[in-house]
C-alpha cells in the first residue's frame, strides 16, 4: 500500500485507507513559499522538524490546522529541490546517488502528508476538507513533476539496464525493478504531448476522487434517519435506544432518535428492527445515498471510469483493469472474471435456497409479501435462531470490546509472535477515544507505536482500515507508527461496549494489517510494511480472522461481561456453526460488488459516459448475479474502494487474498497450530519482508507451494473436507 517516498504520499491522496504538477501551477505555488517565509514559520510549526516523541510519533497536542498548508508548500518545494539535485547530478547514475537518494528525499512532505491524510479520514472537519480540496490537484501535479522528469528517468533507466552487473543484494535489485516499473507505468516513456495529456488526466482524477470522498463524508450526516417515537424502535436493546436518543440530541433533535448509516448497502440494525416501514427507510437511506442533491456522485462516477480508461490507453493498455492487474498476482481481468465466474453459479444457487427459507419464514410470521433487501437480515435472524437457536444479543454478552482487544487479539499476538502491547497514556492522541500503545518483541526490545481508534463518530469516514503515521526503514532509521481504525458503535457513558462476533473478527483482521506494518523488517521505505499488491495485502489480515475462534484464544477473551464466566460450550458451538449461515448472501453481495468494479474498469477509453444505475443493472445481469433482494455490498455512487481509487479494479482482492489466507491457516493448523515456531516462520517469510521480493515467492517460502482453493471452500462452508 505504500510505494516510494513520493508515491506513498500520493497514495494517501488518491486511495487513503494509506503520494504525487502541472508544472506551471505547482511552480507558482512553490514560488509563493520563499525561503524567508518558511523561516518565519519553522519555529512554531511542528512539521518543520522531526517529532521528539517515541519513533517520531506525531505531537498531536501541538498540531493545528493552520500548520498543514505551510508544511505542504515547503515540503513540495524541498522535495522538488532534492529531486533536481539527483536528476541533474553530473556524475554517472549509481544505485546510491539516484535510488538511495530518492528513498531519502521528501522527508517534510512525507511527514505532513501522513498526518494530514490520516486525520482527514479519522477526524475530519470543514477546515481540513477545504485544505484537502486545495491540495488534491497540487499533489497530483507534484507527483507528475517527478514521475515525468526525463533526466531523472534516464538515470533510473540506466541503472535498470545494467542492474545485473552491479553486484546488488536481492532487496536492492528488487528496488531497482520496482522504481523502473513505477516510472514507466506513470508515463515516463511517453512523448511530450502524451505527458501533457496525462498530467491533465491526473489532476482531474485527483480532484474528482477527493470530491467523491468528501461528498460521501457529507452524506453520512445528511442521510441519518430521524425517528420520532421510541415505539418505532421496537426490537432494539435499551443501550441501542439510549445511543440513538443521545445521537439525535447531539444533532439538535432532542426527544427523537437518530439511526446512523454505515458504509455498506446492508445495515446491521436491520436485523433487529421490527418496524418494516422503518427498515425500508433505513435501507433506502443507505442504498440511494449520493444519487441526488448537493452530494450527488453520479456524474463523478461516470467521469472517473472514463478518466481511468483514457489514462490506461495513453499508457498502451486496453482498459484500466488491464493496466492495474498487470502488477497484481491475478495479472489479467480475464483471470478475475474466471475466478468469480467459476463460483457464481454455486453461490447464486446457495443464495436462492437461503431466499426460499427466508420467504418461508415471512409466511410463517404472517407476512404476505416478497422478500425485499430491507427484509433479508431481519428474517434471516429468525431462520438463524430456528436453525441454531442462537440469539445475537445473548452472544454479545460474551464479547466486551476491551476484553476482545486485550485478552483476545493482543493475547493471540503474544502467543503466536511473542509481541506485547503496553499502553502509552503519555503520548498525545488526536481524539479522546484513541488509545496509544508501545509494542515490544519477545526479547523486550521496542518495535513500534500503535494507535487504536475503534469507535464511530462524526467526522470519521465509514469502514475499517489500517494506516501509518511513520513508516519502517533501516535506511532512514525509522520504526513504524501504525493506526487501526474501525466504526464500532460506542456504548453510552458508563456502560460496556458489547460487540458482535463479526466486529470481533474485524478487529483481528485489522490487526493483521497492523502487524504487517509493525513487524516489517526492510531496509528501503518503498518496499516496507504493506507495500505489496492489492491482491496480496489482504492476505495477512484475513489470515488473522480465523484465530478469533481458536479454542485457547476464545477461552481467554469470550467471557460474560458481568460474571466473567466463559461462553458456554453449547453457545460457542452455535456461534461457530452459524458462521456458515447466510454465506450465499454474504458471498453474493461481495461478488456483485467485485464484478461491478471490474466491469467499470474494463470499459475502453472510447466508451461514452455511463449512467451508473443503468450500468450497474446491466453488469449484474451480464454475470447472472442480479437478485433484487441481494444488491451489491456497495453501489457505484458510494463504492469508495472502487471509485475512491484505492481498490479500483481491485475489489476482487479480498476473495483472492482469502484463498491465500485459508490455505495458510489450514497449513499452520496441520503443523502444530498456535506455536511460536509457526508464528516465527510466518513472520519471517510474510510479515517482515514487505515487497522486498515477489509476493508469490514469499508465499512459497512460507508454505512450500502455491495455494489451492480447498481450504477456502471449507472456510465458506461450501465443502466439508480436503479431497
Amino acid at each position: 500500500m505504500r510505494k516510494s517516498l513520493l508515491a506513498t504520499t500520493i497514495s494517501a491522496v488518491l486511495a487513503l485507507s494509506a503520494c504525487t504538477d502541472n508544472t506551471t501551477p505547482t511552480q507558482q505555488a512553490n514560488q509563493a513559499a520563499a525561503p524567508a517565509a518558511v523561516t518565519d514559520v519553522t519555529v512554531s510549526n511542528p512539521f518543520f522538524q522531526k517529532s521528539t516523541l517515541t519513533y517520531e510519533a506525531p505531537n498531536f497536542a501541538a498540531i493545528k490546522d493552520e500548520h498543514f498548508l505551510p508544511a505542504f508548500t515547503a515540503g513540495m518545494q524541498q522535495h522538488l529541490d532534492e529531486i533536481a539535485v539527483i536528476a541533474n547530478n553530473p556524475e554517472p547514475a549509481t544505485f546510491e546517488n539516484t535510488l538511495v537518494a530518492m528513498e531519502k528525499s521528501g522527508e517534510l512532505l512525507t511527514r505532513v502528508s501522513r498526518v494530514f491524510y490520516n486525520l482527514t479520514g479519522t477526524d475530519s472537519n470543514e477546515a481540513r476538507r477545504d485544505i484537502q480540496s486545495e491540495l488534491a490537484p497540487k499533489m497530483a501535479a507534484h507527483s507528475d513533476n517527478i514521475n515525468l522528469n526525463p533526466e531523472l528517468f534516464a538515470r533510473i533507466e540506466q541503472i535498470y539496464t545494467t542492474r545485473n552487473d552491479l553486484n546488488l543484494d536481492a532487496e536492492s535489485l528488487r528496488l531497482v525493478e520496482v522504481y523502473y516499473e513505477r516510472f514507466v507505468r506513470a508515463g515516463a516513456k511517453l512523448n511530450d504531448a502524451q505527458k501533457t495529456a496525462i498530467r491533465a488526466l491526473n489532476e482531474e482524477h485527483s480532484t474528482l476522487t477527493n470530491k467523491f470522498s468528501q461528498n460521501l463524508l457529507a452524506e453520512t450526516a445528511n442521510i441519518a434517519v430521524i425517528v420520532d417515537t421510541v415505539e418505532e424502535l421496537d426490537g432494539l436493546s435499551p443501550a441501542q435506544i439510549t445511543a440513538a436518543a443521545n445521537a439525535a440530541k447531539e444533532r439538535g433533535h432532542d426527544g427523537k432518535y437518530l439511526i446512523s448509516i454505515t458504509n455498506t448497502t446492508r445495515q446491521p440494525i436491520l436485523s433487529s428492527l421490527n418496524n418494516r416501514d422503518l427498515r425500508q427507510r433505513v435501507w433506502e437511506a443507505s442504498a440511494n445515498r449520493a444519487q441526488s442533491g448537493d452530494n450527488n456522485n453520479t456524474d463523478i462516477v461516470a467521469r472517473l471510469a472514463q478518466l481511468r480508461a483514457e489514462r490506461a490507453q495513453l499508457l498502451g493498455y486496453d482498459n484500466w483493469a488491464s493496466f492495474t492487474l498487470e502488477n497484481n498476482m491475478a495479472k489479467t481481468p480475464q483471470a478475475v472474471f474466471a475466478m468469480l465466474g467459476s463460483m457464481a453459479p454455486a453461490v447464486v444457487a446457495n443464495t436462492k435456497q437461503e431466499q426460499a427459507e427466508i420467504q418461508a419464514m415471512i409466511a410463517e410470521k404472517g407476512g404476505d409479501f416478497e422478500v425485499q433487501p430491507w427484509d433479508w437480515e431481519y428474517y434471516a435472524e429468525f431462520v438463524r435462531q430456528a436453525k441454531y437457536d442462537l440469539d445475537e444479543n445473548e452472544v454479545k454478552q460474551y464479547f466486551e470490546f476491551n476484553r476482545v482487544l486485550e485478552d483476545g487479539v493482543f493475547y493471540y499476538l503474544n502467543r503466536f509472535y511473542g509481541i506485547s502491547f503496553k499502553p502509552r497514556p503519555d503520548l498525545p492522541v488526536y481524539h479522546p477515544d484513541v488509545v496509544a500503545y508501545e509494542v515490544f518483541d519477545a526479547d523486550g526490545s521496542s518495535l513500534a507505536i500503535f494507535y487504536a481508534d475503534y469507535f464511530a463518530r462524526e467526522g470519521k469516514r465509514g469502514g475499517a482500515w489500517m494506516s501509518a503515521f511513520v513508516g519502517q526503514s533501516h535506511l532512514t532509521g525509522q520504526k513504524p507508527v501504525v493506526v487501526n481504525v474501525m466504526n464500532i458503535p460506542k456504548a453510552p457513558e458508563g456502560q460496556p461496549t458489547l460487540i458482535s462476533y463479526d466486529h470481533t473478527t474485524t478487529i483481528f483482521h485489522e490487526l493483521g494489517h497492523g502487524v504487517h506494518g509493525m513487524l516489517s523488517n526492510v531496509k528501503n521505505p518503498s518496499l516496507a510494511m504493506t507495500a505489496v499488491s492489492r491482491d496480496f495485502v489482504e492476505f495477512p489480515s484475513t489470515f488473522e480472522e480465523d484465530w478469533a475462534q481458536h479454542p485457547e484464544i476464545l477461552s481467554n477473551y469470550a467471557k460474560h461481561y458481568q460474571t466473567g464466566e466463559p461462553i458456554p460450550a453449547a453457545l460457542l458451538e452455535k456461534v461457530i456453526r452459524s458462521r456458515s449461515f447466510n454465506q450465499g448472501f454474504d458471498t453474493l453481495e461481495y461478488m456483485s460488488a467485485a464484478l461491478l468494479d471490474m466491469e467499470w474498469h474494463s470499459l475502453p477509453a472510447d466508451a461514452p459516459l455511463q449512467d451508473p444505475q443503468a450500468f450497474e443493472a446491466a453488469a449484474l445481469k451480464k454475470h447472472g448475479v442480479d437478485l433484487p433482494a441481494v444488491p451489491p455490498r456497495y453501489k457505484s455512487n458510494f463504492f469508495s474502494h472502487s471509485m475512491g481509487g484505492g481498490y479500483s479494479a481491485g475489489y476482487y482482492a479480498y476473495m483472492w487474498s482469502e484463498i491465500l489466507a485459508a490455505d495458510a491457516f489450514a497449513y499452520v493448523q496441520k503443523n502444530g497450530g498456535l506455536t511460536r515456531e509457526n508464528g516465527d516462520h510466518y513472520r519471517k517469510n510474510i510479515l517482515e519482508v514487505g515487497n522486498s521480493r515477489p509476493t508469490m515467492d514469499s508465499y512459497k517460502a512460507f508454505r512450500g507451494q502455491e495455494p489451492t482453493t480447498d481450504a477456502l471452500l471449507i472456510r465458506r462452508g461450501l465443502k466439508t473436507k480436503i479431497d
